[in-house]
């Protein structure tokens, strides 16, 4: 899709791509930016271990998982094979991905700290092919295809390429590739299906119903962690917790940050919880979700950059 530029007397100039000439202009460009990208906290460039190297090794403090990053222009690579080695080595050698985050950073982690069911791995490339973006069309795969655009008016896209509505589960293959088996039993991709397994009809409603009120405020994106479902700008905006009878949700604000009038929300910020921020709504049923959207629109000022 062509990109202009508005002038001043509303004539289009056309935003040229400016392509990346070498990998390492991409890794290096996405490591000094990480947190704001994606989120995650860097650990290290250039991991080596057991004769493989990591591009980046990142850490992602929300789901408490590491993440494995690639950078890729060469088109003629396996998506799944190499995510699943890059997998199962770190599954193999956990103590070694422990040390390293100890080493490069203030905090220090200790095995059981970790999830390490919500491990995954991202590949970042200009673009990738149809073969490449159709292998990951599995509904519980730990892999993301990340496409990277740098245009001439000093412009980034990443943009992550989605499923196209997939309901195949990579365990179907597994039995194919010893790699692919072995981390299948230990890590988990989450789904919202899986959250609403355990709700009664009324509280699917009241999700859908809510779920579709959060998506009007703005084009977020929805991530199913192992214990909520995440609303998602530049970064969580909303997490929503699944219960039989009810939904309960997070606001990602800190303590004082919050005007509520009618009082509706907890204050968690000294008790442990799931999800981000300090606030806390319990809904059973969806008598207030106008009063509450525009609780979770002062979230999404704040978590969308």
């Amino acid at each position: 899709m062509a990109l202009f530029k508005i002038e001043n007397n509303d004539s289009l100039e056309q935003i040229k791509e400016l392509p990346f000439k070498l990998e390492k202009e991409i890794q290096e460009l996405t490591e000094k930016n990480i947190k704001t990208i994606f989120g995650l906290e860097f650990v290290r460039s250039e991991f080596g271990l057991n004769n493989f190297r990591i591009d980046t090794l990142a850490f992602d403090k929300d789901s408490v998982s590491f993440v494995i990053i690639e950078y890729k222009r060469d088109k003629n690579f396996s998506v799944i094979d190499q995510g699943y080695a890059y997998l199962s080595l770190m599954l193999n050698n956990k103590a070694d991905f422990i040390l390293e985050y100890n080493e490069n950073n203030k905090d220090t982690l200790k095995r059981d700290d970790i999830d390490w069911s919500q491990s995954r791995v991202l590949f970042i490339s200009p673009s990738f092919t149809t073969y490449q973006k159709e292998a990951i069309n599995f509904k519980d795969l730990p892999i993301e295809l990340w496409e990277i655009k740098r245009y001439n008016n000093k412009t980034v896209n990443y943009n992550q390429i989605q499923t196209s509505g997939a309901q195949e589960s990579v365990k179907t293959i597994s039995r194919q590739d010893e790699n692919i088996e072995k981390v299948t039993r230990e890590i988990k991709v989450y789904t919202e299906q899986e959250h609403l397994e355990k709700a009664t009809e009324e509280t699917k409603e009241l999700y859908e119903r809510v779920k579709s009120a959060i998506l009007n405020l703005d084009s977020l994106e929805v991530k199913p962690k192992k214990f909520y479902v995440a609303f998602v700008a530049s970064s969580n905006v909303v997490d929503v917790h699944v219960q039989k009878n009810g939904l309960k949700l997070w606001l990602n604000l800190q303590q004082g940050q919050l005007d509520d009038p009618k009082g509706i929300t907890r204050d968690v910020s000294s008790v442990g919880h799931w999800g981000n921020g300090n606030y806390e709504i319990q809904i059973r049923t969806d008598e207030d979700i106008e009063y509450i959207m525009s609780l979770i629109k002062q979230s999404l000022k704040k978590n969308k950059k």
